[in-house]
């Protein structure tokens, strides 16, 4: 920064308030002033020593983002979103990936405790309220998350209601379309969004007093080969289903291809309703019924509510609610 100064023939004090936080300085700096410093920073090469910022800081410009599975384009606009305020504010962002297993959720909390940040964003399938209650205790860290499930004093949750609009899915597949006969294709109830959604399905039927055979439940694991391994199975029953609702739109892109396949005809002989209205939903023929959850909604609450504990604008404990819509295409 030395040198910096003397190649611009500034004071060293007004290269850090421009390289700082310059729009928000109390003290006028001129546009000429500004071309010479950040010539001579081009001409050295200079780069912020962020490490030693954040020891005089106590700030790191850093924030985490852990997710489940990046492959899925329901976390693209989420993470995308988050980026994007975050280098509204100078923030850099470090994306994690999970792929649904424990031991990753687990290794990147330990991760962000040899690692200092700013904040946290945690999708957190796995993790328990008294892991991450520990984490925020040690680190002090600000955190959000994307989970219902999660209520903790400190930790800002953004979710949508999956289990209702799962029940609102099916009753309109049984009270709209006049299925009797409905399959699921879930996840492990160890995941709480399979429980939930699990739970929709089966209080749908319920409801309109129709059965939910065993054997009209298959599980999968988020992917196009299980919801297609899912589909085979159903189909091949003496008596399949005319209806099947897929926990999200990956394994019911796969269920649609199996369907396809097997020479049925999507929705005439089979429907199909899958979950998160990802891009996909729309290109796949016949495009796919799907329930939409809005993900940049949910980045930028996520970001705002992470941000304002950062910043200290606010301590109080808020859990935000983002609505599901039914998006009614050609598969049912």
């Amino acid at each position: 920064m030395r040198d910096v100064a003397k190649l611009a023939g500034v004071s060293q004090s007004t290269v850090s308030r421009i390289l700082s936080q310059p729009a928000s300085t109390s003290i006028p700096i001129s546009d000429e002033t500004y071309k010479r410093v950040y010539s001579a920073i081009e001409e050295l090469g200079y780069q912020l020593n962020l490490a030693a910022r954040s020891l005089r800081t106590q700030r790191t410009n850093m924030i985490a983002v852990m997710i489940a599975d990046i492959s899925n384009a329901f976390y693209h606009s989420i993470t995308r979103t988050i980026q994007d305020i975050a280098a509204q504010r100078n923030y850099d962002v470090l994306i994690a990936n999970t792929d649904h297993v424990y031991e990753y959720e687990k290794r990147f909390i330990q991760a962000m405790m040899r690692r200092p940040v700013d904040g946290v964003i945690l999708v957190p399938y796995h993790l328990t309220f008294d892991e991450i209650d520990s984490f925020v205790e040690r680190t002090g860290v600000a955190v959000a998350a994307l989970a219902r499930h999660l209520d903790h004093p400190l930790v800002d949750t953004v979710s949508a209601d999956d289990g209702t609009a799962t029940y609102e899915a099916v009753n309109w597949l049984i009270a709209q379309k006049g299925h009797r006969r409905i399959g699921f294709i879930g996840v492990s109830t160890a995941f709480m969004v399979g429980e939930r959604r699990h739970q929709g399905y089966m209080r749908a039927l319920a409801e309109a007093g129709l059965d939910a055979p065993p054997e009209y439940l298959e599980r999968g694991d988020f992917t196009a080969e299980s919801g297609a391994r899912a589909m085979a199975a159903l189909m091949a029953l003496p008596e399949p289903p005319t209806a099947v609702f897929a926990c999200n739109d990956i394994m019911a892109v796969g269920a649609l291809n199996t369907a396809l396949d097997l020479g049925l005809r999507v929705p005439q002989d089979v429907a199909l309703v899958g979950f998160d209205n990802i891009p996909l939903a729309e290109q796949v023929r016949p495009r796919l019924t799907s329930v939409a959850q809005y993900p940049v909604d949910m980045g930028r609450e996520l970001a705002n509510l992470l941000f304002a504990r950062i910043d200290g604008t606010t301590t109080q404990h808020q859990r935000l609610d983002i609505p599901c819509r039914l998006i009614e295409r050609e598969s049912a």
